[in-house]
């Protein structure tokens, strides 16, 4: 990065200052100065398309339109309201900072990127767009969009997933910010590369900056930026029993490491990959035993499979109907007896959801 001239990112930071001043993207939280309302919208947006994250954003505030609000929400009613969003630890971090602000701080946000960084679910990225945003603080944003743009821009072949990569790139981000107008800057790079600079078929040919723009001119737009890993993911096999009885479902809820903390599921079995799934396969597991010993349940019918991809895993589910004539010992196994009509007021994986919402025929188990 030392060839990288001064008058270089001077260029760069005034052509998107130019470029912003006729694009910018109208979003419910640019110009917010209240820190709550944008660190919820920032939490939201991790990980997230802005046109998945902004409703979501809209149904937040309307519930909750201040921290205090949020930290007195139930658990659950969290994790429903963010059903459908994944990465559900977010949610958990939300409630758990929004609960030390409430109560520790007295409501007031911390002002300093060290105290802001210190929030559970707060990252470098997210600490520097808060800061900047509520405060006008000279801290430059860093994330995927930002990584595109500079590599682009400047021609940087240091892949993004490394230590020097990451520490070559938070350098030049500071070099180019414009410290007057930190919050307007970072939108701008960030709006950018979300709408202009975009991982495919990036709007080149209309660019303001691709006389300058390294990839441009080199043709090394589709080439930047480099990854040097690339993630495997595995895949798991659940099958879970709908089971029910003549007034109630029965659910649980997921605790543990594991994938989905906080939401609900029915009883599940993990099985390994190519497991042919039968009748007897499932009358002879671990938890068949457990929860139906004593009755003669009726397995009534499999769902075809569904799948979700998650960051690093790929679940693939059934869904096995069971019915049982008299009720279970719920609490005994740690599951909840509820009415069919109140499986809506629970958050579910978003492959049950689909479960749910599918009305396709199913295959008998002979």
């Amino acid at each position: 990065m030392g060839d990288i001239t001064a008058k270089q990112c001077q260029i760069f930071t005034d052509s998107l200052k130019i470029w912003f001043s006729k694009n910018q993207r109208p979003l419910p939280w640019k110009g917010q100065k209240d820190p709550y309302l944008i660190w919820l919208s920032e939490i939201i947006l991790q990980q997230t398309r802005v046109e998945q994250g902004l409703p979501y954003y809209n149904k937040f505030i309307t519930a909750y339109p201040t921290v205090h609000d949020l930290a007195a929400a139930p658990d659950d009613e969290v994790m429903k309201m963010w059903e459908g969003l994944g990465y559900y630890s977010r949610a958990r971090n939300l409630l758990a900072t929004a609960r030390f602000i409430s109560k520790e701080l007295k409501g007031v946000f911390p002002r300093t990127y060290k105290e802001v960084r210190a929030l559970k679910g707060v990252g470098d990225y997210t600490a520097a767009a808060i800061v900047s945003f509520a405060y006008s603080l000279p801290h430059a944003v860093l994330d995927g969009n930002v990584y595109r743009v500079l590599s682009r821009y400047f021609g940087i072949h240091t892949p993004i997933d490394t230590t020097g990569g990451k520490k070559e790139f938070t350098e030049l981000a500071s070099r180019v910010l414009d410290k007057k107008i930190p919050e307007q800057h970072n939108q701008a790079i960030m709006d950018f590369g979300a709408t202009h600079c975009k991982p495919k078929k990036p709007l080149c040919n209309s660019c303001l900056l691709k006389s300058s723009c390294h990839a441009f001119q080199q043709g090394e737009v589709n080439l930047l930026p480099i990854k040097s890993k690339k993630m495997k993911r595995k895949t798991r096999h659940f099958i879970y029993f709908c089971v029910k009885d003549p007034h109630h479902i029965y659910i649980r809820r997921r605790e543990g490491k594991d994938i989905w903390k906080h939401l609900y599921e029915y009883p599940m079995l993990e099985v390994a990959e190519g497991t042919e799934i039968s009748q007897n396969i499932l009358q002879n597991s671990e938890l068949w035993q457990q929860l139906f010993e004593g009755q003669t349940p009726v397995l009534e019918n499999i769902s075809p499979p569904y799948k979700q991809t998650l960051s690093h895993q790929t679940i693939i589910a059934k869904f096995v109907n069971v019915f049982i004539s008299r009720e279970l010992e719920a609490k005994k196994w740690g599951l909840l007896k509820i009415e069919p009509k109140k499986m809506e007021n629970f958050a579910f994986p978003k492959i049950i959801s689909c479960f749910l919402n599918d009305k396709t025929l199913y295959l008998r188990l002979d």
